[in-house]
């Protein structure tokens, strides 16, 4: 990533924020999206303890690649230059994800994917590389193979995704191409005592930055085992004040500091402090999901189709105005990275630590 395409994006996020606090202030709307996913496929190739996705009886019908072509071409053609973060499932066990990598980047789209790492052996990272995505982000949820490889359910993970990382480090190196590659863990209540040693690893290993989040309730798991309860709380806290004295001392970890203090209250199931409010996600959230229903947050309702109308109509349209005036009053607790509430502070600190690579 380099610093001329980091601060080009840079602008617009600020320039977005200046919108949002129009729309939050006076109620005039001239936001734009600026922070855009794309779920390619519900199709997964390991079995997370937090995850629904491999359990489903029936998926969702999954766009094409050149659905997706033209959905990144009317985004493209509404606001300009921009990033777009691919995941699933597991996008790369969807045929033609690294076409559509290539697509992106052939067409001045910013585009990064999130993926387990199972598939990423030396021959996938050479393709990834030679697609110049915007980034690469790793799910790591334990420093070893025993804690890591039981919560995603598949043994054997985590010696290929470190040997992914390798890869690509590598690749990078010999296509003279850069790009962060982040670790993302999922906080939970087995991993939860283990976060300190994931951070050294991930630096040892050669990732550009961790960035956390917790697990949500969502699977039999996340009451049962995963979800940090009130007896190991207090400890909890602890971890996450070493985890900010890390990042003070310089190791890569993305999260701001109240975002990693806001971490205890989201397993009291807390309501969204002042500080985070009022929600911006549906000023900024452009989410595309398998079979092109868009939503500017995962909680609310759809609010058009890239298959059936352009990026420009989905975001004025009347639903999206609905659904935005709704979030606006939610007071929810949003800690995955997607909804997180950012400062403008908090996205330059990011950019310094993305550009190290």
């Amino acid at each position: 990533m380099d610093a001329l395409t980091l601060s080009r994006l840079g602008v617009k996020h600020t320039k977005s924020a200046v919108a949002e606090s129009l729309r939050i202030n006076t109620g005039l709307d001239m936001t734009t999206p600026v922070t855009f996913y794309g779920i390619v496929n519900e199709h997964c190739n390991v079995k997370c303890r937090q995850c629904e996705y491999w359990r489903l009886k029936e998926y969702k019908d999954e766009m094409t690649i050149e659905d997706w072509q033209n959905a990144l071409l009317s985004v493209k053609e509404f606001i300009g230059e921009f990033s777009i973060n691919f995941s699933g499932g597991e996008p790369y066990i969807k045929k033609g994800f690294l076409d559509l990598l290539t697509f992106a980047n052939k067409n001045g789209i910013h585009a990064g994917v999130t993926t387990n790492g199972y598939c990423m052996t030396r021959e996938n990272a050479a393709k990834t590389v030679a697609a110049r995505p915007f980034n690469v982000n790793m799910s790591v949820d334990g420093p070893n193979a025993e804690l890591h490889d039981y919560l995603r359910g598949q043994p054997g993970l985590f010696d290929r995704l470190s040997k992914g990382i390798v890869y690509l480090r590598e690749e990078q190196e010999k296509q003279n191409v850069l790009f962060p590659i982040n670790v993302k863990p999922t906080i939970n209540r087995l991993n939860f005592r283990h976060l300190e040693e994931i951070v050294t690893w991930a630096k040892g290993i050669g990732a550009t930055t961790v960035n956390f989040q917790p697990v949500n309730r969502w699977t039999p798991e996340t009451y049962s085992e995963l979800w940090v309860e009130e007896e190991d709380r207090e400890e909890f806290s602890q971890v996450i004040e070493r985890l900010i004295d890390m990042k003070k001392n310089g190791a890569p970890i993305m999260n701001s500091d109240e975002v990693l203090r806001l971490m205890v209250p989201h397993f009291q199931e807390q309501k969204a402090p002042d500080s985070t409010r009022p929600c911006r996600v549906g000023l900024r959230n452009y989410w595309i999901d398998t079979r092109g229903d868009v939503k500017l947050c995962d909680e609310y309702p759809v609010i058009g189709n890239v298959k059936e109308t352009s990026a420009r109509e989905i975001w004025y349209g009347e639903k999206a105005q609905e659904v935005r005036r709704d979030t606006l009053n939610c007071g929810k607790l949003c800690l995955i990275t997607c909804v997180s509430q950012k400062t403008i502070l908090d996205k330059v600190k990011m950019g310094m630590k993305l550009l190290k690579n």
